[in-house]
């Protein structure tokens, strides 16, 4: 497996991560043993990057119940002070992000986190300050090795600007690359670890049908839906130069050929999913220039007015 340094973090991350999304928000507690499968066959498969949130609903205690006994295997990433009303002020404290991570912990049962990242809080939010300081109280109490920011848009900006995070997560793929524009160079000169969330776009590319029409929870079903919809738009333009015939290596190669990139997480609750994605890394997906030059060329066509999808 590909690793790479997550920034001035020191980490060595492996190149693809596991995003845990999926496990807590589609799986049940009757599926520990599914979710074992999946969590097992990322380990196995030398991925050692978990990406995982408060708000993924069962998906760190899965983490808990399954792989906790190999937790020196693994960089723990999760996310604190989600909630549905991402710019609802009164709802952001820091009370709030210090039960967050306090939970986490018992969740996944372990005494400290490598990462956690603010959960897509809006620009106001951070600018106010007060969950920014009980991070950062997190982190020198021991609870946390390093601290984040998870979103997109301005407030992604201000946070890679105000130089007090180590991290940032944020959107990057096919049909979604404004960070391209105004997040990966600066990241770079700030020696931030970048983390890409979505990066298959819930598989919309070159998919007959929305991926996610299926999915039991409805807010992964409202985004992919906008995802499937531009990546029709911007595959109806024609062949792409060199593309490979697998479609999810297409996804992955493209945002792997931005060297920018730490690691992307890819989510499954799927076993066979995962393995297929640790053989194609394996494989090394990377695209053509030619292939990557003309994904930008369409993009930069048509999305104009496409904001990163949050």
């Amino acid at each position: 497996m590909q690793e790479s340094l997550l920034g001035k973090t020191g980490l060595k991350v492996s190149r693809l991560g596991a995003g845990l999304e999926a496990i807590g928000q589609e799986l049940t507690f009757n599926d520990v043993d599914l979710a074992s499968r999946v969590l097992n066959e990322a380990l196995d498969g030398e991925i050692n990057f978990l990406d995982t949130a408060a708000g993924y609903l069962i998906s760190e205690e899965l983490i808990g119940q399954t792989i906790s006994h190999r937790r020196q295997e693994f960089v723990l990433a999760t996310k604190a002070g989600y909630n549905q009303d991402k710019a609802a002020v009164d709802m952001w404290t820091g009370e709030l992000i210090h039960d967050h991570i306090n939970r986490s912990l018992k969740r996944t049962r372990t005494d400290y986190l490598d990462l956690v990242h603010l959960h897509s809080c809006s620009k106001e939010i951070l600018e106010r300050g007060e969950v920014i300081e009980a991070l950062l109280e997190a982190q020198r109490a021991g609870k946390t090795r390093f601290v984040g920011y998870s979103g997109d848009n301005e407030a992604a900006v201000w946070a890679v600007e105000s130089g007090l995070f180590d991290t940032l997560e944020t959107s990057f793929s096919i049909p979604d690359q404004l960070a391209r524009r105004n997040l990966l160079a600066p990241v770079k000169a700030r020696n931030m670890g970048l983390i890409i969330k979505r990066p298959i776009a819930n598989g919309a590319w070159r998919s007959a049908n929305s991926p996610t029409a299926n999915r039991r929870y409805i807010p992964m079903r409202h985004y992919g839906d906008e995802y499937h919809r531009r990546a029709q738009a911007m595959a109806a333009l024609g062949p792409i130069p060199d593309e490979p015939g697998d479609r999810i290596h297409t996804a992955m190669g493209f945002v792997l050929a931005h060297p920018e990139v730490s690691t992307m997480v890819v989510g499954s609750q799927d076993p066979s999913h995962m393995r297929a994605n640790i053989a194609m890394m394996n494989f090394d997906p990377t695209l053509s220039v030619a292939a990557v030059e003309e994904l930008h060329r369409r993009f930069d066509l048509l999305g104009a007015t496409w904001p990163q999808l949050t």
